[in-house]
């Protein structure tokens, strides 16, 4: 199986928050093409930088770092097939 097989999408992410977190606005963006030649790229152009618009009733009451921390989790077992960055905007 080639390593490109193994890339997450943002389908993939997609589905994850949304069993985890229940959002009521998301929105998952493949930014990885935009950062050819950094660290964590790859030649696939995919796949390894994500931006993650996000707003969920589990978020409630609770700080920025703890929001963060909710969908680091939900995304943890794509950081083993290559995930390197996730940009965090929650809404």
């Amino acid at each position: 199986m080639s390593t490109a097989a193994l890339l997450p999408t943002a389908a993939d992410l997609e589905a994850a928050l949304r069993e985890a977190l229940a959002p009521t606005a998301l929105e998952v963006i493949d930014e990885s093409g935009a950062h050819a030649g950094h660290a964590g790229a790859n030649a696939e152009g995919r796949g390894t930088h994500f931006r993650v618009r996000i707003a969920s009733p589990l978020f409630a009451g609770k700080p920025r770092v703890a929001r963060h921390r909710l969908v680091y989790d939900a995304l943890q077992v794509f950081i083993a097939q290559g995930l390197h960055a996730i940009a965090i905007e929650v809404l």
